[in-house]
């Protein structure tokens, strides 16, 4: 595990949708994260619904309040966003921070937001030796702000939240992206709920296993103060009604519930993939052990001309050289069913053939 200073090749604008956009062909979509067959039926009924009342403008009292409630907080500690990234770019914009610090290989838009604020961003680098696993003395003690992801994007990797915690300290912001933490069966190792964390704020998106990316919808969980600050950086009604609708609609008890069991069957097709990919480890694939995400990193000789031999084969995957600390070696893959597995393993080995 390194320090790195700002300064990077990497492309931190890359985004797996581009994977599919750039190609009008139709491809199986291995590149992006969204939890497949989403939204449910019941969602979209339930935000269809909302559209008798687009006249008025958005009031997400009732939103707030159930975020609050299916997290056991106030509603003074939950801010809803437009999506995980405008949390970013408020973030970014509304806190006075010195010296920024983030994490990667990780999620590229905090960087990218601190960024385009005139931050100056440090990174610390978690190694494949290590396992992409945290090391909080790696962290240096003068960062005011902190970015991690946890499961990490796109390393899958689940850290121990008391890891993350030994994180926080006086004077510092530590900002936890847990926007795949729902789909971790249990949501072990969460700190979203935490109250005795100092400097704690933990970003959730909905818009993963819900479906809802074009929809853009989450939320921020912070202290009270850090809540006034953001709430002044965003723009008036920044959530339309049909996504006020829906933030409701998800942390209810069905919803839950659903999540729970969508969750588990992410593990278990995870498992199917794991093991699949296993069968090519005397041709050099490897995947990042322990994951815990909805998507799994692999290191595989020639990635570049494998990922467009999938294409050609009909199946879109992530390349992983965007994201600091990997290079063209890595391939993001997202878990799907059982038959769209077994379905690019095949295609997977017939590029690794070349052909």
């Amino acid at each position: 595990m390194r320090a790195e200073p700002e300064g990077s090749m990497h492309d931190l604008r890359h985004h797996g949708d581009a994977e599919v956009r750039d190609d009008g062909s139709a491809l199986v979509d291995l590149a992006v994260n969204v939890r497949s067959g989403t939204p449910p039926a019941w969602l979209r009924e339930h935000i269809a619904g909302s559209m008798a009342g687009l006249a008025a403008y958005p009031d997400g009292r009732a939103a707030r309040a159930a975020v609050a409630a299916r997290h056991g907080l106030p509603v003074e500690r939950v801010l809803l966003t437009a999506g995980a990234a405008e949390a970013f770019v408020l973030l970014a914009r509304a806190l006075k921070v010195r010296r920024p610090v983030v994490v990667h290989p990780q999620f590229t838009e905090p960087e990218a937001a601190l960024r385009d604020a005139g931050h100056t961003v440090d990174r610390v680098l978690l190694r494949e030796e290590d396992g992409f696993r945290l090391d909080p003395d790696a962290v240096p003690e003068a960062a005011d702000l902190v970015v991690i992801g946890n499961p990490t994007n796109p390393t899958s990797v689940l850290h121990p939240a008391a890891d993350i915690a030994r994180l926080a300290r006086s004077g510092r912001t530590l900002v936890v992206d847990e926007a795949f933490l729902d789909a971790v069966p249990g949501e072990r190792e969460a700190l979203a709920g935490r109250t005795d964390v100092p400097g704690l704020v933990v970003l959730r998106s909905l818009t993963k296993t819900w479906g809802l990316a074009g929809l853009r919808i989450g939320y921020v969980l912070a202290g009270s103060e850090t809540i006034e600050l953001l709430t002044r950086a965003q723009p008036l009604w920044p959530v339309s009604t049909p996504a006020l609708a829906a933030a409701e609609a998800c942390v209810g008890p069905r919803a839950l519930a659903e999540a729970a069991e969508a969750a588990r069957r992410v593990a278990t097709d995870r498992s199917r993939l794991l093991t699949g990919l296993g069968e090519f480890a005397d041709r050099g694939v490897r995947a990042v052990e322990g994951a815990e995400g909805p998507f799994v990193l692999l290191r595989l000789p020639h990635a570049a001309a494998v990922r467009e031999r999938l294409r050609a084969r009909g199946f879109a995957v992530r390349r992983g050289d965007t994201f600091p600390g990997l290079d063209q070696r890595w391939l993001r893959v997202a878990v799907r069913d059982r038959g769209t597995t077994d379905a690019f393993l095949e295609a997977l080995g017939r590029a690794l053939d070349g052909g």
